[in-house]
């Protein structure tokens, strides 16, 4: 889906990177053709879904 030199990275790592955005929608295309939501989903190419992984409450810093 991209020019990586060598080949695009597995889906999944840290090195792929947005070929399409669509930020007023939250949504994000990779070039390892998984799918990034602004709410930190995933829908991976193969259909999997990656349920959000946001911190909870008690882990948020609270400013003084």
């Amino acid at each position: 889906m991209c020019a990586h030199e060598p080949q695009c990275p597995a889906t999944g790592s840290p090195a792929a990177h947005v070929v399409a955005a669509r930020p007023e929608q939250g949504w994000s295309l990779l070039c390892d053709g998984a799918i990034v939501f602004d709410d930190t989903g995933e829908l991976l190419p193969d259909g999997r879904v990656v349920e959000p992984h946001r911190l909870s409450v008690g882990h948020l810093a609270s400013a003084a």
